[in-house]
């Protein structure tokens, strides 16, 4: 039996940003799978030569992928895109790059996409009302829920809200959400990662986890009923414990992933232990989503002096999953 090749689609993000530079170093590189980029092919060439890097852009055809070449789909800028130099005018050129991205998932043309830096103020400065990826991605797709998670070799880490200001997130964290968030990490954590028997901490929100209801009542109120509702269906679920200690190696021993209750509560450990080597993942859409961990890094755009250790471990973490995947759809035909 022939080896499945995932078919992988990179949006190169803010044009201004690192996002091109890193699609040119990753036609360098050797990856297990047929990759197109969506960009501007003038762009590209115009990045490649300046950081002295041999690639030949070509027009994508399902190549397999081959270092020194990089297969694109072609999206044109709207103006000449200068490294460093943020311009409102390309900012719906980034955006669509990755709705043409993200319709090739949906209708089974790719497997997975990777996504590059993009600058969510040079769009909204633009007038497009942008929150992100993951919430852009979600709607494109009609997908009322998504879950955001990163993750390094060695740690998962979701989150049950995202963009939100601190004195909105208490609100938010209802049973419903909780619920949904819950069961969707444990679904993909199943079908994405092969954990048949996902090991879930959860966070609490408070300090110490409400202690006891005098640091706050959503542990007692919302999050604990919840757990218990779902342990109670068979799922592997530990918590609510207090975040300050959660990420310490005895915890971290017993869990596939952590959930956190709000952005800062759980990925600046993350970061601090992989930042550079993370990926960005969105659980929950129809279709396979990874991206770096890091931003656009406008100042080093062009200089050749930037990481790429986040963007090759999303496009390897992407062509993982997306192998999985196919495995398991395999495994439910044969059945």
């Amino acid at each position: 039996m022939s080896k499945y090749l995932p078919t992988l689609i990179m949006t190169a993000g803010e044009p201004a940003g690192i996002g091109p530079d890193l699609a040119v170093m990753a036609s360098q590189k050797e990856f297990d799978c047929r990759l197109a980029v969506c960009a501007d092919p003038a762009l590209l060439t115009e990045r490649a030569d300046r950081l002295g890097i041999a690639v030949s852009i070509v027009e994508w055809n399902k190549q397999v992928h081959k270092p020194g070449r990089l297969a694109v789909i072609p999206v044109m800028l709207n103006v000449p895109a200068k490294a460093g130099q943020l311009n409102t005018a390309n900012a719906s050129y980034v955006l669509n790059t990755l709705q043409r991205a993200a319709h090739g998932c949906l209708q089974g043309e790719f497997d997975a996409l990777v996504t590059g830096p993009l600058q969510k103020s040079v769009i909204n400065d633009a007038g497009i009302n942008f929150t992100g990826h993951t919430e852009f991605l979600a709607e494109l797709s009609r997908t009322s829920r998504v879950v955001m998670m990163l993750a390094t070799d060695t740690l998962r880490v979701a989150l049950a809200t995202t963009h939100l200001p601190l004195r909105d997130v208490s609100a938010q964290i209802t049973k419903e959400l909780l619920s949904e968030v819950l069961l969707i990490l444990h679904h993909d954590l199943q079908t994405k990662f092969d954990l048949q028997q996902p090991r879930i901490v959860v966070c609490g929100l408070n300090p110490h986890a409400g202690e006891g209801g005098h640091l706050g009542t959503e542990e007692i109120d919302v999050i604990e009923p919840v757990v218990e509702a779902l342990r109670m269906q068979g799922m592997n679920i530990i918590g609510p414990l207090p975040a300050d200690t959660v990420f310490v190696p005895r915890q971290l021993e017993q869990a596939d992933a952590v959930l956190a209750m709000y952005h800062d509560q759980g990925l600046p450990v993350l970061k601090h232990a992989g930042f550079g080597n993370a990926v960005n993942i969105t659980l929950g859409l129809p279709f396979i989503r990874t991206s770096v961990d890091h931003g656009t890094a406008l100042q080093l755009a062009g200089s050749g002096n930037i990481e790429t250790g986040s963007l090759f471990q999303a496009l390897n973490m992407a062509i993982s999953m997306a192998a999985m995947q196919h495995q398991q759809l395999d495994g439910t035909r044969s059945d």
